[in-house]
């Protein structure tokens, strides 16, 4: 039975196809139109954590004009609220009330319900026969048994809802040898071609990154954050990114090196429905290093406060979050949660080459049609993939929590023989920019120390200086944001967290001194490793000085 065919078995459908609910009192209003709201008298309705929902065509949304333009989907999951439960009544349904006319006459009248009804009517938590929304999606995705959902609409198997693509025709579920060589050789010999990637294995992992957002119902793995660096600007970034996120809808942020500000960002974007947030343009050299971004990153849902209220919202961690920006590095645990994308034009202007395989490539595809086409080739090598049992990679190095996903998306690109999937991540790791200075610390330390045991009090102690002494530690020893020596008790908590992690051929070693019962730090070196080259510290920037209280 179709939900037209439901509607009218329970609700009479009158002349201009409105079923028609018939109310009385108050209470008996909330029963009855409880149980319509239900049943789906509303069309596109569906529940979401507890709440009803409709499904509404955005209206004014225009098409971006660049890849760094936010790329909204064309539909939106909106809350039932009063008002709006009230326009939707009245746009589909006839509600009426019994009443006697001025005559004596029983007849009925429309009528729209009251606020304080249509608030009790929504104030439920169970609505069973409505459908579970899980998300809304604009591409095609790998449903979790391995087959495409493409067929726009609801998909009742994963509760995704998918929005028409007006120029993407179905893709065979085993595509021919001649479709996958075909779709093979437009990705690398054309589209991605003129790219100026810095090794093989920058490409490989942009094309993982491509289709995480496609694969991710399948997988269920978490994935680690993708930056696009470049030398130079012009080099291609934003296109890149901007493939991504016109292929599943995207949102463009800037980025902030507030916790606080970043944390309610993060929050505030989950409440979209984009699969791809991107961190656009940063400022060269920046560093990206977020305790908060690199819990997101490893999460698999995100709870917080909503902003203007002491209620959580809890949202599931289903995007592929990005930055792009030129000559980046990366500090604190996002070192090990990133994946590199780099360009290198190696030429003074890289925004004056010409001689592309496909001229004008910013401006190709931001038309739709050019989009459907990289997405059937891209959807194309993915079928071919799960028709062949989807095999995984087992020659990916382990990424602690992305493993999964790495051996994924590493079996993906050898099933079609592009090599050098993160096959950069060694040289990647000199773009630690908290590991650098950490390891000169302690190089330096050991130089000046050796194996001595040292409180947090003493080794502070070691770095004051005397007007016109030279610095014993050539600028390595750590700082406050405004250049100053920390406090014993902070540098005690800085050094607590780098206790057994090494950096390089060193590490930070701890004890608690039995005599005055505090901890006290040294310096071990690994005697047997061949010793990596000490490097050379910058030396203390002007206005550097110690604290007052050194």
């Amino acid at each position: 039975m179709t939900e037209a065919q439901r509607t009218r078995s329970l609700w009479p459908v009158g002349d201009d196809s409105r079923p028609t609910v018939r109310i009385k009192t108050n209470p008996d209003a909330i029963r009855v139109l409880t149980a319509a709201i239900g049943s789906r008298i509303l069309p596109d309705t569906y529940v979401q954590d507890g709440a009803p929902v409709v499904v509404e065509v955005i209206s004014g949304g225009g098409d971006p004009t660049a890849g760094d333009d936010d790329v909204a989907l064309p539909l939106a999951a909106m809350p039932l609220r009063p008002p709006l439960l009230a326009s939707l009544l009245a746009e589909h349904v006839h509600v009426v009330r019994p009443e006697m006319n001025k005559d004596g006459v029983p007849t009925e009248v429309e009528i729209s319900p009251s606020g304080p009804v249509l608030s009790a009517v929504l104030s439920r938590r169970s609505w069973p026969d409505l459908p579970v929304l899980r998300r809304i999606i604009s591409t095609p995705v790998l449903r979790p048994d391995g087959t495409l959902l493409q067929q726009p609409g609801y998909d009742p198997k994963t509760g995704y809802l998918l929005a028409t693509r007006a120029h993407l025709a179905p893709v065979p579920e085993q595509p021919s040898p001649e479709q996958v060589e075909e779709s093979r050789q437009f990705l690398l010999e054309r589209f991605l071609r003129d790219f100026p990637w810095r090794s093989a294995a920058d490409r490989a992992n942009y094309l993982g990154l491509l289709i995480t957002p496609i694969i991710r119902p399948f997988t269920r793995a978490l994935s680690p954050f993708g930056v696009i660096d470049a030398t130079m600007p012009g080099s291609g970034k934003t296109i890149l990114s901007g493939c991504v996120g016109l292929l599943v809808g995207q949102r463009v942020m800037t980025w902030t090196d507030s916790e606080d500000e970043l944390r309610k960002a993060i929050t505030t974007v989950l409440a979209d429905q984009v699969g791809v947030i991107v961190y656009d343009n940063l400022e060269e050299g920046a560093v990206i290093s977020s305790a908060v971004l690199a819990r997101l990153v490893t999460e698999r849902t995100w709870t917080d406060r909503k902003l203007g209220s002491n209620t959580a919202s809890t949202f599931p961690n289903d995007r592929l979050w990005l930055a792009t920006g030129n000559n980046l590095r990366v500090g604190g645990d996002m070192a090990s949660r990133t994946v590199w994308v780099r360009l290198d034009p190696d030429c003074p202007r890289p925004e004056a080459r010409s001689g592309f395989t496909i001229p004008n490539l910013d401006s190709w595809i931001l038309d739709p049609a050019n989009q459907a086409t990289v997405l059937r080739h891209v959807l194309t090598l993915i079928l071919d993939w799960t028709a062949a049992g989807a095999p995984r990679s087992t020659s990916v190095p382990q990424m602690r929590q992305f493993t999964r996903w790495a051996q994924h998306v590493g079996g993906f690109l050898e099933h079609h023989g592009i090599g050098g999937f993160l096959a950069n991540a060694e040289d990647s790791r000199d773009l630690d920019d908290d590991a650098a200075e950490w390891r000169a610390f302690l190089l330096r330390w050991h130089t000046l120390h050796g194996q001595k045991r040292l409180s947090a009090n003493e080794l502070r102690a070691s770095a004051e200086l005397e007007y016109g002494a030279p610095d014993p530690w050539v600028g390595s020893f750590p700082t406050t944001n405004t250049g100053k020596l920390p406090s014993p008790k902070s540098l005690g908590r800085k050094l607590t967290g780098q206790i057994g992690r090494w950096r390089g051929d060193i590490v930070l070693r701890s004890v608690i001194d039995e005599e005055t019962n505090a901890k006290t730090y040294w310096v071990e070196r690994q005697a047997s490793a061949p010793q990596l080259p000490e490097p050379n510290p910058e030396t203390r920037k002007p206005g550097q000085e110690p604290d007052d209280q050194g």
